[in-house]
């Protein structure tokens, strides 16, 4: 029996959905469908064990091939079933099964929930472009709303950024006595310890390189912009990626020319949150090649399905910049969060994790 979580689920409800839409619409940065831009889905494309299965939209049936036979399913089915199967995942709690939606996947050749964890892509759609008239083959990542908060960028060592604490002797400072605070916001509560001893926190680099040259290869300046977006999150009450990035923008750190108002940190933030979410993982090395080639799809609470496709560059940046936020992952699982010393010198190290609001 398929067991999942209701984020799980959702990619199977979107499965449905998106056959008994036949259309994939567009959304704003407001998560407000964009009612004159959509893309009529021509088929849906997905890997199981037994190889690749194509379900094709041909009128009111969707023709499934790959197997044995080719089915043919009316579409109005897989819009019931997405009906049935989105009340279930709403007044569904943690793992759990559909008995009676699992026997409706085998029987259009359909067995798991979820794609390989390798890949950001968890569907691949065949779509009609009627501004260019063109099709395309495209990979998409699927963002769901009806479970917790879906993670960008999960946290790591490997997203660990790591300052030199200037300002302060070592032996001026009682180093246990810091790292023992253990509030509900003890990290924040560290450092402004450390501030009001007069420390101040310099950014040396990332922990590990694979990370550090991935954010290069974007920016050769972007460890240095988010190390300041991380410093910020840690020393204020600012948790969104667009009043961090605001924050940065007004202190402009980096000392970037702003006569002409040029919004370099907003633009570079943008660029790597996109490149994040379409192929950039911190463990593996990036060669800039997108693996989500066709960007992402949220469903939405209401069960709606909204497409932020990378044709449309500009709109898919806003939502990823205003629906983003930093949060504090385990300090203890990814060693962070604690003053440590080396050849006489303090350091601290900081961890990057961004996920959806």
């Amino acid at each position: 029996m398929i067991s999942g979580n209701k984020g799980e689920w959702s990619e199977i409800y979107a499965f449905f959905k998106l056959l008994g839409d036949k259309n994939l619409f567009a959304g704003d940065a407001d998560l407000n469908k964009v009612e004159n831009l959509f893309y009529p889905i021509i088929r849906i494309i997905r890997s199981e064990s037994g190889g690749n299965y194509e379900y094709e939209i041909s009128g009111n049936l969707v023709l499934v091939s790959g197997g044995k036979e080719m089915l043919r399913i009316p579409v109005k089915t897989f819009s019931e079933q997405a009906v049935k199967l989105l009340t279930l995942i709403k007044g569904s709690k943690g793992s759990f099964s559909i008995p009676d939606t699992e026997k409706f996947m085998q029987s259009v050749n359909c067995e798991t929930l979820k794609a390989k964890s390798t890949s950001k892509t968890d569907i691949r759609i065949v779509i009609h472009d009627q501004r260019i008239n063109q099709t395309a083959e495209l990979g998409f990542s699927i963002k769901s709303q009806l479970g917790g908060d879906s993670t960008l960028l999960n946290a790591g060592k490997t997203t660990n950024f790591v300052y030199q604490i200037n300002g302060i002797k070592a032996y001026n400072l009682d180093i246990n006595r810091i790292n023992s605070i253990d509030t509900r916001s003890k990290i924040k509560d560290r450092l402004e310890e450390v501030k009001k001893l007069g420390g101040d926190l310099q950014f040396i680099s990332l922990e590990q390189d694979i990370f550090k040259n991935n954010l290069v290869l974007i920016d050769s300046l972007l460890p240095n912009i988010l190390a300041e977006v991380v410093k910020q999150f840690f020393t204020s009450n600012l948790s969104t990626i667009s009043a961090l990035t605001d924050e940065i923008s007004s202190k402009n750190p980096l000392g970037y020319d702003t006569q002409f108002s040029h919004s370099f940190y907003e633009y570079k933030i943008k660029r790597f949150l996109t490149d994040v979410a379409l192929g950039m993982m911190p463990s593996k090395v990036w060669g800039g090649l997108y693996d989500a080639t066709g960007g992402y799809l949220i469903v939405k609470e209401d069960g709606e399905i909204l497409c932020y496709h990378i044709y449309n560059r500009n709109q898919f940046e806003d939502y990823l910049f205003h629906n983003t936020k930093l949060e504090t992952a385990s300090s203890t699982r990814h060693d962070f969060g604690k003053i440590f010393s080396e050849d006489d010198s303090l350091y601290f190290k900081l961890n990057l994790q961004i996920r959806f609001v």
